[in-house]
């Protein structure tokens, strides 16, 4: 019996975690594995510094690079997103006030990451070979 139940919460425990998987096209960021996150925040750096900021509700926030102001080298980006999962709110006075406190909130999840832009197209870094010439 006490195998069977090792199994099963190891199996839920599996289950909750999160782990989305970073996908690209030539020109766009998306993530996959987005299955119980929501109420996403996409911060994108550019290598000149400008920040994008992209937010999705439900599904995975998408980034696309901007024809005209593509700027070519290493975009770094920070992820958050709340899990399915409900964790003890640890300080009282971010509970609410009134009929409106609760004692648990779901679970944030943070990432990040990096891709890069060459030739003002999102590419993988270890696939580009330079041509002799």
């Amino acid at each position: 019996m006490f195998f069977a139940s090792a199994i099963v919460c190891t199996n839920a425990a599996l289950a909750a975690e999160v782990e989305p998987v970073q996908q690209h096209n030539s020109n766009a960021v998306w993530f996959e594995n987005w299955t119980g996150l929501s109420n996403a925040t996409m911060i994108i750096a550019a290598p000149n510094g400008k920040v994008t900021l992209i937010e999705a509700a439900t599904g995975t926030p998408v980034f696309q690079l901007s024809g005209r102001d593509v700027v070519d080298g290493v975009y770094r980006y920070e992820l958050s997103a709340a899990t399915e999962e409900t964790v003890e709110i640890a300080n009282p006075i971010d509970n609410g006030r009134g009929d409106n406190a609760k004692n648990t909130m779901l679970k944030p999840f943070h990432m990040n990451g990096h891709f890069t832009v060459a030739r003002g197209v999102i590419i993988t870094p270890e696939l580009i070979k330079e041509e002799d010439g």
